[in-house]
């Protein structure tokens, strides 16, 4: 397992880690359909936080096999059946998903993210083992996981009380184990393949908020009721889909993957990027059961589910490019301002078709500028 060069040319992504990123998704489809069921019930709140706490399990496992294969793919035996061992362990979350946002019980999700880190181990290990020039590196990574996975599994004896803290340290350190190891020698990910993968877990997410917008909507039209406000509520969800998917693909990612730290807060941030992605679906999905039948939430509250993860995504995708995009002032602001233009919408009767409209100027404003600055004064 020697590591890959940083410069390979045509570097793509594998039909294996296709296949990795599929299987997360199923993970982030129940966690979504779990926050989904939670909002309608009237548990918002306790919904939120249980989703926020399995969305950082899902994708931290997805991020770390993602850089690591990004220097050490090797495609060979091994590798292919340590990759399995995660992927089974990302069923294993997608299982333990109701569970996790519906009730608290982490135990299922614990056990699956410990099996799919215990194989992240036996990658690093193996890496360490062939890989002199980058040993301290992986032996860091290798040691890091071992000890914080034993302590996710006392966390399950803790009582209840404790669980949130104990989550946040845990958290905190495995957010530090690969700031920690890269400052030995530091690993060869490839800028551009980083940035394929990214955008690959980010199409299928936002095409899973379309799917659970679809299938809610079907339920619907089952029902015959309200289709007037069915259909609008489901355009104007369309539309920003649209408009996201326009907003994140419009960014030279690569341009940003220049240093370590700058790759580090990129990848970091895209947390928030994955999450409202997915939260965007669940409230979609909300907001069309909310249009047929006003039980369990006020007007308010369904368009807040939506505006608030909409404008997350806005803000988030803007922090994490505006320095690479080289926009004008003026154009750089527009993000910022169409996110405070979409919260705004919440305390409307129309919020999810107006947060549609607010996307699609968006994206046309910065159509606009970037004509404006390629043609020059």
């Amino acid at each position: 397992m020697l590591a890959r060069r940083a410069d390979e040319e045509h570097r793509t992504a594998s039909a294996l880690e296709l296949l990795f990123d599929l299987c997360f998704v199923a993970a982030v489809s129940q966690a979504s359909s779990a926050l989904e069921h939670e909002i309608a019930a009237g548990r918002s709140l306790d919904g939120l936080l249980g989703y926020a706490l399995l969305f950082f399990a899902i994708w931290w496992a997805w991020m770390n096999f993602t850089w690591f294969a990004s220097a050490y793919d090797t495609d060979d035996v091994p590798y292919r059946l340590t990759t399995f061992v995660q992927i089974t362990g990302a069923l294993g979350m997608a299982a333990g998903a109701a569970d996790a946002v519906g009730h608290g019980d982490f135990t299922l999700i614990t056990w699956s993210y410990v099996v799919m880190r215990l194989a992240m181990v036996t990658q690093w290990l193996r890496a360490a083992w062939t890989d002199r020039e980058r040993r301290r590196s992986a032996w860091r990574y290798a040691s890091g996981i071992l000890v914080l996975q034993v302590g996710w599994l006392v966390r399950l004896t803790l009582p209840h009380d404790g669980g949130l803290v104990s989550f946040a340290v845990l958290a905190a350190c495995e957010l530090a184990v690969p700031v920690w190891a890269e400052r030995a020698e530091g690993t060869t990910w490839h800028p551009h393949h980083i940035a394929e993968r990214y955008g690959l877990f980010t199409l299928i997410v936002l095409g899973e908020s379309v799917t659970a917008a679809g299938l809610a909507v079907r339920s619907a039209l089952d029902t015959g009721e309200a289709l007037g406000s069915v259909l609008t509520v489901a355009l104007g969800g369309t539309l920003t889909v649209f408009a996201l998917w326009w907003l994140y693909f419009a960014q030279d990612a690569p341009r940003r993957l220049r240093t370590q730290a700058t790759a580090m807060l990129w990848g970091y941030g895209h947390y928030v990027v994955f999450a409202a992605a997915a939260a965007v679906g669940a409230a979609l999905a909300v907001n069309v059961a909310h249009a047929t039948h006003h039980a369990g939430l006020s007007d308010v509250q369904a368009a807040a589910t939506y505006t608030v993860p909409v404008a997350l995504f806005i803000v988030c995708v803007w922090l994490l490019h505006r320095r690479g995009a080289r926009l004008p002032l003026k154009a750089g602001v527009l993000s910022p301002v169409a996110a405070c233009a979409v919260l705004a919408t919440t305390f409307t009767t129309f919020a999810v078709p107006a947060t549609g409209i607010i996307a699609t100027l968006l994206i046309g404003a910065h159509l606009v500028a970037a004509r404006r600055d390629a043609v020059g004064p």
